[in-house]
């Protein structure tokens, strides 16, 4: 049997029907992952929660441990991830509060300690990522979608950044001449990672504002945390649905 890890907020440990068991404070070859990973139980079926940024959120995107992250969540045995992530609109399409299950992305952060692959090893090691997300995590997401008549956008290519500032109009353009759609600060190396210990994963990505340059006037943060928890109601439907 499967076992599913949900990475994102912490208000998601407060999903309606989720029975906690237990924390786990982990120590791995690679440091301390961000918070102790919360284990518990829907509908009869084994989720490891952790909060990606630390809790309380303190830890920028760009200082997380993924590679601790994802090792500790082998470690418990998880062999699916489902990665929340709130995100910059970019194409029309991706409006604030707005729901996309993306199929590939573009890595543009930098200095990140990104491969388990790194020392010691008896060969170099190469993972194909022509498909960075696995499909059929992917087509269970979509599918629990669709029960709860929540309108999501099933494809899209998400643009890893650096973060913790937020992008210039131009990074914005470029991007998307790239083929971006959305624009976030975690997506890599955490997917890459995953697939480096053969684990599925998928991501929900949540439309917090619209990138910059794509409104009128300055990005504000009071409209992302409106934004984001507005999405993050029909993430916990989604995710609900999915688990039952």
């Amino acid at each position: 049997m499967s076992k599913l890890a949900i990475i994102g907020g912490t208000g998601l440990s407060q999903m309606q029907g989720l029975s906690i068991n237990s924390t786990e404070n982990l120590d791995t070859p690679f440091g301390t992952p961000s918070a102790p990973y919360v284990l518990g139980s829907i509908n009869g079926k084994e989720i490891v929660f952790l909060a990606r940024h630390g809790n309380p959120h303190t830890i920028p995107p760009h200082k997380i441990n993924y590679r601790a992250n994802i090792w500790g969540l082998k470690q418990l045995g998880v062999s699916e991830i489902i990665a929340v992530a709130a995100v910059g609109g970019i194409t029309s399409e991706m409006a604030p509060a707005h729901i996309a299950i993306p199929d590939q992305i573009i890595d543009y952060s930098y200095g990140r300690e990104h491969t388990f692959f790194a020392d010691d090893l008896e060969n170099v090691t190469h993972i194909d990522f022509t498909f960075p997300y696995t499909q059929t995590l992917r087509s269970r997401l979509i599918k629990a979608a669709a029960q709860q008549n929540i309108v999501i956008t099933e494809t899209g290519t998400y643009g890893s950044t650096q973060g913790p500032r937020l992008e210039s109009s131009a990074e914005i353009i470029r991007m998307e001449r790239d083929g971006c759609d959305l624009v976030g600060m975690t997506g890599m190396p955490e997917a890459a990672l995953a697939k480096e210990l053969n684990i599925d994963y998928a991501t929900i990505a949540v439309v917090a504002n619209w990138a910059a340059g794509k409104s009128e006037g300055e990005i504000s943060m009071d409209e992302i945390e409106l934004h984001v928890k507005n999405g993050m109601l029909n993430v916990t439907k989604l995710l609900s649905a999915f688990l039952s």
